[in-house]
């Protein structure tokens, strides 16, 4: 999104009573960017069977998946909850795929009884699903999560193929990839391999590195079993998002070439792919907004207390050097603020010291009333807020310029102070005290 376009929308959301005294954090989505961006990955895979589905976690807004379910996309679900926001959104069974390392016995029960397509993290939790599927038939795909043990990213958080990575069976470690040979012969039923080296931070050689040991243990299991077990390859999401500039790269275009020059098999059409692309899909197509209440000099340096912090931006607080984001400011009105830079630190209103979105960042002198956007954060910041210090969710809106104009829409409305408290235990405020005496447990 540029910044002229993103700066009309926010002058706009201004207008409409979306941003000020009292609404004073908001996240939004561009619809119209959403829908580009999953042309742009439809488009890189062209001809070849896949299902796309997105990564939920990435932003769990039952409005922005039924979005991407009418342009065709499925979800990837890794907790009850997700699952449920899925079918609240109205995707279809069939194109839901449930991932975790620590699925409970009635998680797969369900998921099973429902037909969602299953990837079992480990030879234990297969076990368990070997179990279940003797015991009642199901629709469910069925597959095994395995770790190509290929690698780290510059951010070793977010790679999820590294030698003692918690997530799927290591090919690597001595007896790993006979034992998961013979798991697939020992279950016919068993009939994909999921794999996903990580995301942020993660280059595309090492992605396609990961998505190769996949698909030459699909060949291996194929081979041994004298058919085609191993229908389909769940190659993960994980492509990273350019977080410097407007740009964006790579593209899924240049992540499709990488993974045909690796695996020159893997677009012939003897395998249907599986992708669970998140933050790539929507990062770029959202910004946060939020009012500056004060601004002191302490230490001779600005600081600008604001209402975007720790509880919406959580991993650019903790970790700010590998999850820097840029900010711009912007009048009270929505329109950008361009000159008078100087250093400043940009505050949340979070109660300890080190919650700031921004250290020592030139930008134009910010004053009081004024609103600051933190830029590429449609996914895993407005829209999966932490509830420290009990702050309201901000609401979430999503616009469209299509056709003139700025249209509003609300994915999910601010949180009120009555359900902080509901959340809080606010229908049992007795409960502990009462244990005092014999009484109601409940």
């Amino acid at each position: 999104m540029d910044a002229g376009r993103r700066e009309r929308v926010l002058a706009a959301a201004v207008a409409a009573g979306l941003l000020g005294a009292e609404q004073v954090a908001a996240g939004f989505l561009d619809v119209d960017g959403v829908r580009e961006s999953v042309g742009e990955l439809r488009t890189a895979f062209g001809a070849a069977p896949v299902l796309h589905t997105f990564a939920v976690k990435a932003a769990p807004l039952v409005p922005l998946l039924r979005l991407l379910a009418d342009a065709g996309m499925g979800c990837e679900v890794a907790s009850p909850g997700e699952l449920a926001i899925a079918l609240a959104a109205g995707v279809p069974v069939g194109r839901i795929v449930l991932d975790s390392p620590a699925k409970s016995a009635g998680e797969l029960a369900q998921a099973l009884d429902l037909g969602v397509a299953v990837n079992a993290d480990n030879l234990q939790e297969l076990a368990r699903i070997a179990e279940l599927v003797e015991d009642a038939s199901t629709r469910s795909v069925l597959g095994l999560r395995v770790n190509p043990q290929v690698g780290v990213g510059s951010i070793g958080a977010m790679s999820t193929a590294s030698e003692h990575s918690k997530f799927g069976v290591p090919l690597r470690d001595p007896g790993a990839r006979k034992r998961v040979v013979a798991a697939f012969e020992r279950h016919p039923w068993l009939s994909r391999i999921h794999v996903h080296v990580g995301s942020q931070g993660c280059p595309l050689d090492l992605i396609a590195a990961g998505v190769r040991e996949a698909w030459e243990l699909a060949e291996e299991v194929n081979e041994r079993a004298g058919r085609q077990q191993v229908s389909t390859l769940d190659l993960g999401g994980g492509l990273p998002v350019n977080f410097q500039d407007e740009q964006v790269r790579p593209t899924y275009a240049e992540y499709v070439a990488e993974l045909g020059a690796a695996v020159p098999g893997l677009f012939d059409g003897r395998y249907g792919l599986v992708t669970e692309f998140g933050r790539s899909l929507v990062a770029k197509n959202g910004f946060t907004a939020a009012r500056v209440e004060y601004t002191k000099v302490v230490g001779g340096r600005r600081i600008a207390l604001t209402h975007a912090g720790a509880h919406l931006a959580t991993r650019t607080v903790f970790m700010p050097d590998a999850w820097p984001l840029r900010v711009s400011v912007h009048r009270p009105d929505g329109v950008r603020r361009l000159s008078g830079e100087e250093p400043q630190d940009v505050a949340g209103p979070c109660c300890f010291a080190g919650d700031l979105v921004a250290r020592g960042r030139t930008l134009p002198r910010i004053e009081p009333g004024d609103l600051v956007v933190l830029e590429d954060t449609g996914g895993y910041y407005t829209s999966a807020p932490w509830g420290y210090n009990s702050i309201a969710r901000p609401a979430v809106h999503g616009f469209s310029t299509a056709g003139g104009g700025v249209r509003f829409a609300t994915v999910r409305r601010r949180q009120t102070p009555a359900e902080v408290v509901a959340e809080a235990g606010g229908d049992r405020p007795d409960a502990l005290t009462g244990l005092d005496s014999p009484g109601d447990p409940g």
